[in-house]
């Protein structure tokens, strides 16, 4: 009857460290487990930052293509502008030309 005691007593403890192996193997994985999800809530507040940053980024970039799209339009204009003053200018040097001609032409035949 002894053996049979000391054959459980060793069951017994072979039984509780067979519970402790497997509860130090639980601690690991759980250690992971906290460890894996505080890099991924720092990943996500990284996410959200970035995300917002690079939301005004695109809202500034938005702007600045509204700005320059405005800028190629005056400069647009104002070359078309320019442009019609130019031929305006030309104009009016041919035809001021031309009447100095006249004038001469009959400054001289009236003398």
């Amino acid at each position: 009857m002894a053996q049979q005691g000391a054959s459980l007593q060793n069951y017994n403890n072979e039984l509780v460290k067979c519970i402790e192996d497997l509860k130090e193997k639980r601690e690991e994985v759980n250690r992971g487990i906290v460890k894996e999800e505080e890099e991924k809530n720092k990943i996500q507040n990284d996410l959200r930052m970035l995300t917002e940053r690079l939301s005004r980024i695109n809202d500034g970039i938005a702007r600045k293509i509204a700005s320059r799209n405005e800028y190629d339009k005056t400069i647009m204009e104002t070359e078309a502008a320019y442009m019609k003053i130019l031929e305006s200018s030309q104009t009016l040097l041919h035809v001021l030309k031309r009447e100095s001609v006249n004038l001469t032409k009959k400054k001289q035949s009236s003398k």
